[in-house]
């Protein structure tokens, strides 16, 4: 069992170098009596002691994904929790923990993969087994099976306990952030997409899907922050498929994003990239964390627009963010230290894979270390590991 504060309805290149209640007195009111002496004096509120949030990439169940979940039940359904077993002890052992649900849900065996997606509704359960607390459901798929699709994502995310940030079933949903709270903190997650593959937002609903706005998005943090948020973390579906460095877009917004502040503080604390289906850098832009692109953390086979198998497709990596609490009231709660874990979707077992983990296990797999060499390579190669990124496992 992991040890951590639940959510509440409130939110290898360079790196390769380190893997009670009081008594009452005789008087009957809690007073003691005249004369008398009080007990020791009521222990002092707990003191913030931070916490630990990993997050990961893109869920993307292909056809041969929702295969394998079939056969991976015993009831008859889909079970994706044999899935993701090899990365729930990053994900469970963690304060918490945010994921990337980028299909919708489809009901009655109406599933489907790539191109209009609509994934079975268990992986929501599988999602909760494995320790996520939040998800983030802006992306270009949001919109596969209209506002029905949003609905019964959201509703089996409820279901299964699980936060949610991107897309909406009301307005007042849409503007609500995932709060979650840890070590004493509040913490407000926000996400958004740059598009949704030319499906119109539903008729009468232009707030189903959170758009990719600098305006928005500053504007919507700095009222997370002045509803209390204590950290605000941005989940960003954004940047060019298939591309390892961050494109223009990427850059221009983590600039902007990074520097913008309310009273000398940072409106943004951390930004999770998704979207591009390979690892993509992390950098520290303006003394905040950008994770540019997390990768796919489940996905099929997956092959690039000139249809080649590309097996950058299955690669992703979890960040592990530990923050601590401000140093003076009013000031940031702080990344004290900052981690990737390389991870592989073994598209033969169907199988996530702590790449660290598994090597420490099972000895030098040369596919393991080529593949964590590749991640580790993509992630650090904007100078990470120079500002403290290291590798977790």
């Amino acid at each position: 069992m992991r040890r951590r504060t639940r959510h509440t309805a409130v939110v290898a290149a360079a790196v390769l170098l380190g893997v009670g209640a009081a008594c009452a007195g005789p008087s009957g009111d809690g007073r003691p009596a005249a004369g008398q002496r009080s007990g020791p004096p009521a222990p002092a509120p707990d003191r913030p002691r931070g916490f630990t949030l990993v997050a990961s990439g893109d869920v993307l169940p292909h056809d041969s994904v929702i295969r394998q979940a079939g056969q991976d039940a015993t009831d008859g359904t889909y079970d994706f929790r044999p899935m993701l077993a090899g990365v729930r002890s990053v994900v469970a052992s963690a304060d918490l923990a945010i994921c990337h649900m980028e299909t919708v849900y489809g009901e009655d065996g109406d599933y489907s993969g790539y191109p209009a997606f609509k994934s079975p509704p268990q992986i929501a359960k599988g999602l909760a087994a494995t320790g996520y607390d939040a998800c983030s459901t802006a992306s270009n798929h949001s919109l596969d099976d209209g506002a029905e699709g949003i609905r019964r994502t959201l509703d089996a995310l409820d279901t299964a306990g699980i936060r949610h940030s991107g897309s909406a079933r009301t307005a007042t949903e849409a503007s609500t952030p995932a709060r979650l709270t840890s070590g004493g903190a509040e913490v407000a997650q926000l996400a958004y997409t740059y598009g949704t593959n030319d499906h119109p937002l539903p008729e009468g609903r232009p707030w189903a899907v959170s758009p990719l706005d600098e305006r928005r998005i500053i504007a919507d943090a700095r009222a997370a922050r002045k509803a209390g948020a204590d950290v605000v973390v941005l989940s960003l579906h954004w940047g060019t498929e298939w591309q390892t460095e961050p494109d223009e877009q990427q850059l221009a917004l983590a600039a902007s994003l990074t520097a913008s502040t309310t009273g000398g503080r940072p409106d943004v604390d951390l930004i999770l990239g998704t979207h591009a289906h390979v690892p993509q850098p992390y950098e520290k832009v303006n003394g905040t964390w950008v994770v540019y692109g997390m990768g796919d953390q489940i996905s099929g086979p997956m092959f690039d627009y000139s249809g080649r198998w590309d097996a950058r497709g299955n690669q992703g990596s979890i960040g592990r963010f530990t923050f601590a609490p401000p140093a003076a009231p009013g000031q940031r709660w702080r990344v004290t230290k900052a981690e990737f874990i390389p991870q592989w979707m073994d598209t033969g077992t169907g199988r996530v894979v702590n790449l660290p983990a598994a090597l420490a296990a099972e000895g030098d797999r040369d596919d393991y270390r080529e593949t964590l060499e590749s991640i580790s390579a993509s992630v650090v190669s904007r100078g990470a590991a120079k500002d403290g990124l290291t590798m977790g496992r």
